[in-house]
């Protein structure tokens, strides 16, 4: 409900909702300029569907004017968020017209000329989610700039680079004319550039894309210095290269003009990660699709899952690898092709492995903002905001599987997390339902100042009503460098997202985490009734002491901090 239903744009009385589940139901369908909904009009059944249009990827007709049989003429619903609807509507009238017309032009309305929903909404919140990630603040959390790092704004008028944004972490050795040379020589200008730097052992995640080799082998001393320029900082013997690519995918590239890292970078070595590409990625989602929707593939489950490789696509074992690495100080380089896909998987998921600060609810937060919407991930092209070109190649599930991971190492370690597994649901649903600005655009130069004067933050969403997203089990270990296990025996398919549509898989909170929260509401329960005494007895004991009241020194002690070490037993 609340503001951004947006207003009706057209009610459809009598529409049939061949619900994979009760067969065929009754009811209305309501269109605004943000959702579908639908409401049974049979007392017996109660189905509600409520669809942000933006989860919808295509809308066809189904049946033609002389089609017979039963419910044969309608629409069919492609959706992202894995489900499909059908609904079947009168031959007579037009109304399928009028339904098809009004969807097609809300659910792609850049399509048709229109704006996104996001610049369209009213909403207002108490959080302003646009300040959440500031660039030198963040930099300076980690201990950014120091001795061997610099922070420069070479790219403030994304001039090096177009994909990037505009606070960059390089070696301090580094003049601005080395950055130059170096981004000629790396696809798309995107230079080896600092993510992460571990505090102690200054060891360094750098990202990248591909160097431009070629078919010829072309050599370039300034890029091979470069790296050797970030080996030097912390005294790495090698530098590690992760090329997230299968190799004879990166030998491929040559043909097109990219390529990798060969013996000439005398001080690094090459690892392959031999993770597939961005058409192997659609393809396994769209054949999970069809083994948990409409119906759950109950007889051949184990076998069917495993033939869609969405699991073993998963990027875990990579990013595992680069926060060992890197925990053991030596500094690593990531790339893939552009260095904006595979790139961001690893570099991100091995940061939340190696620094807990984005286990936090914020922290994770700053996360996506950086390695994802900062460094230009191409939402925009992967998910196809607004856009109805539902075929396009360029689509791809490469957050969708980043936040799956997320999932998987929550399983792993259920009390390292600040976060729930609700909030990962909600980051998901708002990936595609364009309310927020958020995951809108392909990079930073394009979001430009425009999107956050003009459009909410999810995080404003999020950080209102932070307690819905907070976990109860959470326990903060500062140090601590997560090593979950990336064999397919331990990974499990995330079924409160992938299976949620299906009303017989149930979902309920688990009964430990709801007696959980019950005695943790009761701690605090006891805790303010302890400060409330401590009070009254303070206050009582220095109106006897004290000549006038005002002339107390100092304040009583804050109970809360004293006795947050109590643990109430589970």
């Amino acid at each position: 409900g609340g503001t951004h239903l947006g207003p009706c744009k057209g009610s459809y009385k009598d529409v049939i909702y061949i619900c994979p589940f009760n067969g065929a139901v009754k009811g209305k369908v309501l269109i605004t300029n943000y959702r579908l909904y639908f409401k049974s009009s049979e007392a017996d059944v109660v189905v509600m569907l409520d669809v942000p249009l933006g989860a919808i990827s295509r809308v066809e007709k189904m049946g033609g004017a002389s089609s017979r049989g039963e419910n044969s003429y309608g629409l069919e619903i492609t959706c992202k968020d894995m489900r499909n609807l059908r609904f079947a509507l009168k031959q007579e009238g037009h109304s399928r017209r009028d339904i098809f017309e009004l969807l097609f032009r809300y659910a792609f309305p850049l399509s048709h000329g229109l704006r996104l929903f996001a610049y369209v909404t009213q909403e207002k919140y108490e959080e302003n989610g646009w300040t959440v990630y500031k660039p030198v603040e963040e930099f300076r959390r980690q201990g950014l700039p120091n001795n061997k790092w610099r922070l420069t704004f070479i790219n403030v008028h994304y001039e090096l680079c177009d994909t990037y944004p505009t606070v960059l972490a390089v070696p301090v050795k580094s003049k601005e004319e080395d950055l130059r040379r170096v981004a000629a020589f790396r696809s798309r200008g995107r230079i080896p550039v600092l993510s992460w730097i571990h505090r102690e052992n200054q060891a360094v995640i750098a990202r990248c894309s591909q160097p431009l080799v070629g078919m010829s082998g072309k050599r370039n001393k300034d890029d091979e210095r470069y790296l050797d320029l970030i080996r030097e900082a912390n005294d790495t013997t090698k530098l590690t290269i992760y090329d997230a690519r299968p190799s004879v995918n990166a030998v491929a590239n040559k043909a097109t003009g990219g390529g990798y890292e060969g013996d000439e970078y005398q001080n690094a070595e090459l690892i392959f990660l031999d993770i597939q590409n961005i058409h192997v990625m659609r393809e396994s989602l769209k054949k999970l699709k069809d083994i948990v929707y409409p119906h759950v593939e109950e007889s051949h489950w184990l076998s069917s899952l495993e033939s869609t490789h969405w699991l073993e696509h998963l990027v875990l074992s990579g990013a595992i690898q680069v926060a060992d690495r890197v925990s053991n100080g030596n500094s690593v380089v990531v790339h893939c092709s552009d260095g904006w896909d595979r790139t961001a998987q690893l570099t991100s998921l091995a940061m939340l492995l190696l620094d807990s600060h984005y286990r936090t609810l914020k922290g994770f937060q700053v996360l996506i903002e950086k390695e994802w919407i900062s460094f230009g991930h191409k939402f925009s092209s992967r998910i196809g905001h607004g856009d109805k070109n539902h075929a396009d190649q360029d689509r791809s599930p490469i957050f969708v599987q980043f936040i799956d991971c997320v999932w998987q190492i929550t399983k792993q370690f259920p009390t390292a997390f600040e976060f729930n597994e609700r909030l990962l649901l909600t980051i998901m649903d708002h990936l595609y339902s364009c309310r927020f600005g958020t995951f809108l655009y392909n990079c930073e130069s394009a979001r430009d100042q425009h999107v956050r004067k003009m459009t909410v933050s999810l995080w404003s969403l999020v950080n209102s009503k932070s307690d819905t997203y907070l976990n109860p089990f959470y326990t903060p270990e500062s140090g601590r460098v997560l090593y979950p296990v990336a064999s397919m025996r331990h990974l499990e398919l995330w079924v409160t997202y992938y299976i949620r549509w299906n009303p017989r898989i149930r979902h309920q909170q688990s009964p430990v985490e709801q007696r959980y929260k019950e005695l943790l509401a009761l701690r605090d329960e006891y805790l303010k009734k302890l400060e409330e005494l401590q009070r009254s007895d303070s206050s009582s004991s220095r109106l006897a002491n004290s000549p006038s009241p005002n002339t107390s020194s100092s304040p009583p002690p804050t109970p809360s901090k004293q006795y947050t070490h109590l643990q109430t037993p589970l």
